[in-house]
């Protein structure tokens, strides 16, 4: 089965937006750049994704922040872009899985609940399988409507919760390395 990992959204855009928090990102970036280089070593390609928008916010391109996050292996074998949360939605990547016979997808990227976790979904319904790698995920705080705050740890646990057994294998970023049987 042929592989690819995903890289959604690890971009400087995040470094603009109220919610940056850099509490994980040290963790984060080593386990993303260990995952990278483990994808680089088995010879599985490395597809970045950047999240663009239109107007004038940290996403637009005007602004310059669309490149990879400081920190981060800035290596690609293919980089797509997207103005949705789903990395599969309009952008060419499924239509480039297909043609390079890719199977598998190792997901990663900031933010866990919502681009990746969408990711995951739907790549999943369209048939891939899929190592969510939460360990090289990040996501920041979010207050709901009653006034809780949840905390990435906790969000975190309730993404691998609704994804493990449905829609893909709960991963660490050594779980991903020893499948491949690769040494980092």
């Amino acid at each position: 089965m042929s592989d690819a990992l995903l890289v959604i959204d690890v971009q400087e855009s995040f470094r603009h937006t109220p919610y940056w928090r850099s509490d994980d990102l040290e963790s984060f970036l080593a386990a993303q750049n260990k995952l990278i280089a483990g994808a680089r070593q088995a010879g599985i390609p490395v597809v970045r994704i950047f999240h663009v928008q239109d107007d004038d916010g940290p996403f637009s391109r005007m602004r310059g922040w669309i490149v990879p996050l400081a920190g981060s292996d800035s290596v690609s074998d293919f980089v797509v872009e997207k103005n949705v949360h789903g990395a599969l939605v309009q952008s060419g990547l499924h239509e480039w899985l297909t043609e390079h016979g890719i199977q598998r997808l190792i997901i990663s990227g900031i933010r866990t609940e919502q681009c990746c976790e969408t990711t995951t979904r739907h790549a999943s319904d369209l048939g891939y399988q899929i190592d969510f790698v939460t360990e090289a995920t990040l996501t920041f705080p979010m207050r709901h409507a009653n006034g809780n705050i949840y905390s990435p740890d906790e969000i975190k646990e309730k993404t691998e919760l609704v994804l493990a057994g449905r829609f893909a294998r709960i991963c660490t970023v050594d779980d991903v390395l020893s499948r491949l049987a690769v040494t980092v």
